[in-house]
């Protein structure tokens, strides 16, 4: 049996709401390491939506999420029937 991977969750992770829509913005990398971040986006219908790029620091990440929000919107997330990837 493999054993799962720990992970460190950055501070910048957690619930977002905009526009009545909530999304859970998840950044994390394996613990104890300085490897590069890695970023989803979970819905409110659990539907998952995953960057294939890794971004250096954690703040990096969530300012990604964020222009997305600004350029698309929050309902950018919801719009697909299947997830994303980014």
């Amino acid at each position: 049996m493999a054993k799962k991977e720990k992970l460190e969750h950055s501070e910048l992770a957690g619930e977002f709401t905009e526009d009545d829509v909530t999304v859970l913005v998840d950044i994390f990398r394996p613990a104890g390491t300085n490897g590069d971040w890695k970023m989803e986006v979970i819905t409110q219908d659990e539907d998952l939506i995953e960057w294939e790029e890794t971004f250096p620091t954690d703040r990096e990440a969530f300012d990604e999420f964020l222009a997305t929000v600004a350029r698309d919107g929050i309902r950018t997330f919801l719009d697909d029937t299947d997830p994303s990837v980014h």
